[in-house]
């Protein structure tokens, strides 16, 4: 079966893999957790969120901290949605292989492509939008906790040593959530990488390569980034 694998893509189709991969895999832990972080949108928006924290403990009425809760939540629910259309989709395009492989042999600089390297591909496919669909639904389950986090926050007149935990507590709970949906964002960004495998292997390295340069440059050099910090 191993052997089966491996002789089914060519060498080409390995070095696209790894390198799509590699970048996906390495740009997820410099932007999430490496010192670097700390100067992107993540380590600026954490910093923003715990000043969230400390203005809602403050507020005697949380009604607007519950409303931009509703509203991080109903963005997380479209892309939920959105990615469950998306999975059925590419489990619809399964069963019509022989049209998907009709149109790939049309397309410039395609290959000709055995049914089984199709099918690997879109399966490929189906699981990096799976990946953002867990990521989706987990940040939306977070954000479900950070409701119960602002109504059973204390009262703004209590002691420094009763508000300071609930505030870091829902920073923290906020970030986390954060980071779930900045993830499965990213799945989407590397699926259209993934995508471009069905034309050749060494599209999907371009197309990898452009996507990591425009992930970098919003997280770490955008103007929003900027206004941010500022």
């Amino acid at each position: 079966m191993f052997q089966r694998l491996v002789t089914l893509f060519s060498p080409a189709d390995w070095l696209a893999l790894a390198v799509f991969m590699a970048g996906w895999i390495g740009y997820s832990w410099y932007a999430d957790r490496a010192a670097r972080s700390e100067f992107g949108l993540r380590g600026v928006t954490r910093k923003l969120r715990y000043d969230w924290a400390k203005q809602m403990v403050a507020r005697e009425n949380r009604i607007v901290d519950g409303a931009l809760t509703g509203n991080l939540m109903q963005s997380v629910s479209f892309y939920a949605n959105t990615t469950i259309y998306i999975i059925a989709g590419l489990i619809a395009v399964a069963g019509t292989l022989d049209r998907l492989m009709s149109i790939t042999e049309d397309l410039p600089f395609a290959r000709v492509q055995t049914r089984e390297i199709i099918e690997a591909k879109l399966f490929l496919l189906i699981g990096i939008f799976i990946f953002a669909y867990f990521k989706f639904t987990w940040a939306l389950r977070q954000y479900n906790f950070l409701s119960i986090l602002i109504g059973s926050a204390p009262d703004r007149q209590a002691p420094a040593d009763v508000t300071e935990p609930h505030v870091v507590r829902f920073a923290t709970v906020n970030t986390l959530a954060g980071d779930e949906f900045n993830r499965g964002i990213r799945a989407y960004y590397f699926g259209f990488a993934a995508l471009a495998w069905f034309v050749h292997p060494f599209v999907v390295m371009s197309t990898t390569v452009l996507i990591l340069a425009v992930l970098y440059r919003r997280d770490f050099m955008s103007k929003t980034l900027h206004a941010l910090a500022d």
